[in-house]
Parts: structure tokens; C-alpha cells; sequence
């Protein structure tokens, strides 16, 4: 017979899930109702609001898709792209590339403007763009690129899609309550993100949200939304306005607890609190692992403070030093990926798991694992380093 199973207890620090915090734990744990229930349509009210908190947004269109990420970003493209639609994608990173992929699969011509990996995307070649196809209905671009710990100029991307009349198409994946995004302020069109990364909670649910001009788009479409599952016209008979919400599909109810209590653990801190704590923690990460000998990918004025894409010596194995972290510290961090596999770690500071805590337990953790594979380093001496940033 089958036992039960249960997870050995880690320390995330990858490029996601990160760890989820107790209370959410304890949310998921409450009592299942009916996901009509009077009682649960007020929740989902308080939801959407705390999602408009979160993406600073008034947009009425902003709820959580029943379903991770990935999910988001397919909801929001087969939704505004129809067959013949051009779409001008920046893609200095893997999830760029998925975006293509969107595109083309609603039927779309998907022009792309290409970067190298840990840059951000260009902002002349990008106009460039532009103004070589006129007709293009989109702008789409990673903000915080996962796969590189790259930030691109999310405001001067839109500012741009705005004065050639194009849709903003913002991944978000990586960025919501880390840094900065003013959804509305910054002109952004659509926008989709996932639970499991800065706002600590369980995978499974991706936060989108549409402005009014996408919104009108999506009502008058020439042609169905090739999704019945993603279509927004259908979903939001259920999560729109109305006292009496259709039935669309039986929505994950305590997952969306967990959403819930993730968002207003947000709103307790401040988004503004919470940008700050991100950033002062990669900046002692930074300063623990460059005392270890290791480098950035990322040029310091393009960043991520919650996802480092980290460089080590050739002579070093990464995945024996990764498969060590594990076993001896219960300690997860990420591989490259893409252009960047085996040639980086992706240690992820996100939510949760960004404090002073984590941050001193990788660079002890990491530095311990390098001297056993004979790159010698101080592991004091960095800790030391890290701690420093602080006061």
C-alpha cells in the first residue's frame, strides 16, 4: 500500500515557486465551499480589488485566471490576437520566445526585435520596429525576464507602443511585489503575472488584467477566441460585476484563499515596503556572492533583485554543486536556461523568502559547497559582507 506522501521541508531560493508563507498554508487549509457561494463571490470581490492594489490598476477587467502563468500569457494573446494580427515581440530571454510561440498559434505574424540574453531590450531597435510595420495592433515584452534576472524599461516600452497607437503587452511573471510596475500610470494594455513568485504563494492561479481599450478590443473581435476555457467574454460572467455570476467553470476555491491572504499580506507591508525589502536584500546577496568569487550576468542598473542570474568559474560543476545544496541544505536554487544553461545559477530572493535569514544561508550554504569542490573562498568574510549592507 501507498503511504501518504509528504515533502521534505526546503529552502527555495530558485526562480520560482519561492517559499510560501505560513499563513497562506493556513488559508489553503480553510473550509471548501461552493465557488457560488454568497460568501465566496465577496471574496472574489475583495480580490479583484487587492489584484488592482497589487498592479496599481482601476481596471475593471483584472482577476485571477484558474491557472498558472504559462495560462495567463495564453489568455491574454488569444484573446487580442486574431488570425492576420502583427505583433511586434522583444525577446532578450526564453519567455520572449513564448510569446512567439502565442502569437503565432492564434494565427498572428510575430515580429520579433532581438537581444542577447541578460540585456535588457533595446529601446531604438524596438522603435525601430515600429515604425517599420505601422500595422502592427501590439507591443509585447518580458519586464522581468526569469530566465536572465534581466529588467527592461517597462514605462519607456509602453510609452512607445502608445505613440504608434499598439497595445502594451506586459509579462509580469517575475515582477509583481518585487519592483516597480504602475500598470495604469505607465499606459500598460494587458498584463499577466503567477502566485508562486513574489507574491509567496502556491502555484496554479496567474493575475491578469486588461485596460479598457483591450477590453473593447476583445468584445469586438472579427473572429471566437480560440480558447472557450480563456476566453474573457465567458470568464467574466462569472468574475464581472453582477450580483448573480454565472457558472463558467468550478474555480480552484482555496487556492483563490491563498491568493487572497497572499494579497493582503501585500497590502499589510505595502507595495512600496515590499519593493524596498526585495532591493536591500539582493544588494547583500550581491555583496556575499562577489566576496565568494562569483559574478552577475546583469549590468547592476538593469538588475533584478528577486531573481539573480549568478556566473561561476568553468572548473566549477554545477549541477553537483546544486545536487549538494539540496541534499546537505535542504537548499534550492535554479539552472540556466536557454543561452545561459550550465553557465549560471538562478538563486531567486522572492516574497517570502526575501530576508536577511536566506540571504546569510545561501552565501554560508554556497560558499561551504565551492571549497569542498576546491574553489577556495572565505565564507566568513563573506557573511561578513552581506551583513554590512544592513546597517
Amino acid at each position: 500500500m501507498t503511504d501518504s506522501f509528504h515533502p521534505p521541508v526546503r529552502t527555495l531560493m530558485g526562480p520560482g515557486p519561492s517559499d510560501v508563507n505560513p499563513r497562506i498554508l493556513e488559508a489553503l487549509s480553510r473550509p471548501t465551499i461552493g465557488h457560488l457561494d454568497p460568501a465566496f463571490i465577496r471574496m472574489m470581490d475583495e480580490l479583484k480589488g487587492l489584484l488592482q492594489y497589487a498592479f496599481r490598476t482601476n481596471n475593471d477587467l483584472t482577476i485571477p485566471v484558474s491557472a498558472p502563468g504559462s495560462a495567463g500569457m495564453e489568455c491574454v494573446f488569444t484573446n487580442l490576437v486574431e488570425p492576420g494580427d502583427k505583433v511586434i515581440i522583444c525577446q532578450n530571454g526564453v519567455f520572449g520566445g513564448r510569446m512567439q510561440e502565442n502569437v503565432e498559434r492564434c494565427g498572428g505574424t510575430a515580429i520579433m526585435v532581438i537581444d542577447d540574453f541578460g540585456k535588457p531590450v533595446d529601446l531604438d531597435k524596438t522603435e525601430a520596429a515600429l515604425k517599420q510595420h505601422p500595422d502592427a495592433i501590439a507591443l509585447a515584452f518580458v519586464h522581468s525576464e526569469t530566465s536572465t534576472g534581466v529588467r527592461s524599461d517597462a514605462e519607456a516600452l509602453c510609452r512607445l507602443a502608445n505613440v504608434h497607437d499598439c497595445l502594451a503587452i506586459v509579462d509580469a511573471v517575475t515582477t509583481l511585489a518585487g519592483i516597480q510596475l504602475e500598470v495604469d500610470e505607465w499606459g500598460i494594455d494587458a498584463i499577466y503575472s503567477g502566485t508562486q513568485k513574489c507574491l509567496s504563494c502556491v502555484p496554479g492561479l496567474s493575475p491578469v488584467s486588461f485596460s479598457a481599450r483591450a477590453a473593447d478590443r476583445i468584445k469586438h473581435r472579427r473572429h471566437k477566441v480560440q480558447s472557450w476555457f480563456l476566453d474573457t467574454n465567458l470568464v467574466m460572467g462569472y468574475w464581472g460585476a453582477d450580483a448573480k455570476r454565472s457558472y463558467h467553470h468550478t474555480a480552484p476555491v482555496n487556492s483563490l484563499y491563498a491568493l487572497h491572504e497572499s494579497l493582503v499580506i501585500l497590502q499589510e507591508e505595502g507595495l512600496e515596503k515590499s519593493w524596498q525589502r526585495h532591493r536591500q536584500n539582493h544588494l547583500a546577496l550581491v555583496a556575499g556572492l562577489e566576496s565568494l568569487g562569483l559574478g552577475f550576468v546583469v549590468e547592476e542598473s538593469s538588475r533584478l533583485p528577486q531573481l539573480n542570474a549568478v556566473s561561476f568559474p568553468e572548473s566549477i560543476d554545477d549541477g553537483a554543486v546544486r545536487a549538494a545544496l539540496l541534499e546537505q541544505y535542504s537548499l534550492e536554487i535554479g539552472a540556466g536556461l536557454g543561452a545561459l544553461a550550465g553557465k549560471v545559477w538562478r538563486i531567486g530572493l522572492m516574497g517570502y523568502a526575501s530576508n536577511r535569514k536566506n540571504v546569510n544561508f545561501c552565501i554560508s550554504g554556497l560558499g561551504n559547497v565551492l571549497n569542498a569542490q576546491g574553489h577556495s573562498c572565505d565564507v566568513s568574510q563573506a557573511v561578513a559582507k552581506a551583513e554590512a549592507t544592513y546597517s
